[in-house]
């Protein structure tokens, strides 16, 4: 199994026609036959899509995505739209019913991210970033912008606030013959959809799933929550090896590292706080980003 996405996931790109969108969906296109069904352009509906030589594909524009979704059956979309107009493509992801939406806009105003918040409480869609790589299950379906080459199918589940350290694991975690179920990038936005709680639950479901590593950043109480929950899932027997990482740990209280939501401020969202809380949550914590597959592999040895 997988979560989230799999070979029968079809997906709408909003912001299909632009450099970003039309670069990164031939990319998916190109792996494993990702089912990209249709695009999204209000000025471009009845237009097609062309791609590149490579995958020689057409999709279908619809000026909305409610059209490009009652006409294609999709069920996902990615959304490639500029940071001014990104917020606005969610909600009409979420009034169109799309069940998930990934966005990988960076850049977004967080009081743009606060009213998608509250449009997303009261519907039945779930948003993966924005400002994330996106998700991947592999040899089955790529959405968003991470390097499909690195992957393996396998039984590592990859949760992951950073980007380049989601390819980070899943480049170990291949090369240490483990492989992944699926990669999932949430984004480093301190305003966001889904948290490593929304992840970790699916994964510890996935019987796919043998090993999780989750990999989070300074800032926030995410890592923090999360910790708390293992613990509580823990007591009902729900529990699967881990080994945590925390990025930032050398940064300054009070300066921005990275992603909007790594700062350190109040006195709170500092790595050693994180690394703490999974550490007490039975957390191999990995003292480095280059071990993080060796890491695993010694715990899974039971060393």
């Amino acid at each position: 199994m997988s979560i989230l996405v799999n070979k029968d996931t079809k997906i709408i790109v909003q912001g299909l026609t632009g450099k970003t969108g039309t670069f990164h969906t031939e990319q998916a296109l190109n792996y494993f036959g990702t089912k990209m069904v249709a695009g999204v352009h209000p000025k471009k509906g009845g237009e097609t899509w062309s791609s590149g030589v490579e995958c020689a594909a057409e999709l279908p524009i619809f000026a909305n995505v409610k059209e490009a979704k009652d006409a294609t059956g999709a069920t996902a979309s990615v959304i490639y739209v500029p940071p001014a107009g990104a917020a606005a493509a969610i909600i009409e992801a979420i009034d169109a019913g799309v069940e998930f939406i990934t966005c990988i806009t960076e850049g977004i105003p967080v009081v743009d991210m606060v009213k998608v918040k509250q449009r997303l409480e009261n519907s039945d869609s779930r948003l993966l970033g924005p400002n994330c790589p996106g998700v991947l299950t592999p040899e089955e379906c790529k959405i968003g912008i991470m390097p499909g080459s690195i992957f393996k199918k396998g039984s590592v589940g990859i949760v992951s606030r950073s980007g380049t350290l989601t390819y980070e694991a899943v480049f170990q975690t291949t090369n240490e013959g483990l492989g992944q179920t699926t990669a999932v990038g949430i984004g480093g936005d301190p305003v966001k959809g889904t948290e490593f709680i929304d992840v970790l639950d699916l994964f510890l479901d996935d019987p796919e799933t043998e090993s999780i590593i989750m990999i989070g950043e300074i800032g926030g109480s995410a890592e923090e929550d999360a910790a708390e929950w293992l613990k509580e899932q823990a007591k009902k027997g729900r529990k699967k090896p881990m080994v945590g990482f925390i990025a930032g740990r050398t940064a300054p209280p009070g300066r921005t590292m990275g992603h909007a939501g790594a700062v350190i401020s109040g006195g709170k969202g500092g790595a050693e706080d994180k690394i703490a809380a999974m550490e007490s949550a039975g957390i191999r914590v990995s003292p480095s980003p280059a071990s993080l597959g060796t890491t695993l592999v010694d715990l899974l040895k039971g060393k």
